[in-house]
C-alpha cells in the first residue's frame, strides 16, 4: 500500500520561501540600514553622541518622539471609538465615514500639510476660533501633533476593526444579564480582547509618525529648538553637505525607534499571551 501523498503546495516550500524572504528583506531593509550604520561608524561612537546630544539635535528629538507618542496615544483612544462605531452600529453615511478613514493613505502628505496649515492658521476656518481662546495650533508643536494624528488614524482603525468584528454581541448581552455594568463589561471582557490589536495599531501609528515629513513641515513652523523635527534637521544637514552629521542623526533615530518598538511589541506579546491564558482558564470546567 503506497504512502499517502501530501497535497501539492501552491506557494514554494519553507526552504525556497525563506530564501526569497531573506533576499527580499536584505535588499529592502538590511543592506540600506547596514550601509547607514557603516557610514556613521566613521565618526565613532563619541562623534555620534556629540552630534546627537547637541542642543538643536536634542530639541528636535524631543519634538519628534514627543509629538509621535502623543499622536499615537490620541489615535489609540479615538481610533478605538471610530472602529467600534463602524463595526457595531448602522447609521446614515456609514460608508462615507468608512471611506474617509482611508483618506490619509491616499492623500499626498504635502497636500495634507498645506490643508491643515490653512485650516489651523490664525485666519483659517478653525484657527480663527481657537486663537482667541489662547490655543495656537499652526506653526507650533501642537500643529505637529495634529498632522501626525491625521496621518496615523487609519492604522489604528483598520487594525481594530477585524478584532471587534470577531467579538460576538452576545458576549456583552451575557455580561449584562449577569449584572455587569457597561464599564465593567468593557474593562473586564472587551478591553482584554482588544488590547493586543490596540497596541499593534498604536505601534504602527507611532512608527508612521516618526518618519513623517511632508505633512509636518507646512504646519510646524520649523523653528529650531521649538518646532523642528529630526527628519527636517537631517534634510538640513544634507543640504549643507554634512553627510556624516545626517547619518549620525539617522542612526540615533533608528536606535531609539527600535528600542521603543521592541518594548511595545514585547508588551503586545505579553498581553496576547495573558488574554489567551485567561480564555483557556475560562473554558475549563
Amino acid at each position: 500500500m503506497s504512502a499517502p501523498h501530501s497535497p501539492p503546495r501552491v506557494l514554494p516550500g519553507l526552504g525556497l520561501g525563506l530564501g526569497y524572504a531573506l533576499v527580499y528583506l536584505s535588499l529592502i531593509v538590511l543592506i540600506p540600514l547596514g550601509a547607514l550604520i557603516l557610514k556613521s561608524s566613521e565618526l565613532g561612537l563619541h562623534g555620534i553622541l556629540d552630534i546627537a546630544t547637541g542642543e538643536r539635535a536634542l530639541a528636535a528629538l524631543r519634538v519628534t518622539f514627543g509629538a509621535s507618542l502623543a499622536a499615537a496615544a490620541i489615535n489609540g483612544v479615538f481610533g478605538l471609538i471610530v472602529a467600534w462605531m463602524l463595526v457595531r452600529y448602522d447609521f446614515p453615511g456609514k460608508r462615507l465615514v468608512d471611506s474617509l478613514v482611508d483618506l490619509p493613505f491616499a492623500l499626498p502628505t504635502a497636500v495634507a500639510g498645506i490643508t491643515l496649515a490653512t485650516l489651523y492658521a490664525g485666519n483659517g476656518w478653525i484657527g480663527r476660533w481657537l486663537e482667541p481662546l489662547g490655543l495656537k495650533v499652526a506653526y507650533t508643536p501642537l500643529g505637529i501633533v495634529v498632522a501626525l494624528t491625521f496621518i496615523g488614524l487609519p492604522f489604528v482603525v483598520r487594525t481594530l476593526q477585524p478584532v471587534i468584528e470577531d467579538i460576538e454581541p452576545e458576549v456583552e448581552e451575557a455580561a449584562a444579564t449577569l449584572g455587569a455594568s457597561r464599564w465593567q463589561t468593557f474593562v473586564r471582557i472587551l478591553f482584554p480582547a482588544i488590547f493586543p490589536a490596540l497596541l499593534t495599531g498604536f505601534s504602527l501609528a507611532f512608527a508612521r509618525a516618526l518618519g513623517e515629513y511632508g505633512s509636518v513641515i507646512f504646519i510646524a513652523g520649523n523653528l529650531p529648538l521649538v518646532s523642528e523635527i529630526t527628519p527636517l534637521l537631517i534634510i538640513s544637514k544634507l543640504e549643507q553637505y554634512d553627510l556624516l552629521g545626517a547619518t549620525a542623526l539617522a542612526v540615533v533615530m533608528l536606535a531609539i525607534s527600535f528600542v521603543l518598538l521592541l518594548a511595545i511589541n514585547l508588551l503586545q506579546w505579553w498581553a496576547a499571551n495573558r488574554h489567551r491564558g485567561s480564555v483557556v482558564e475560562g473554558a475549563r470546567p
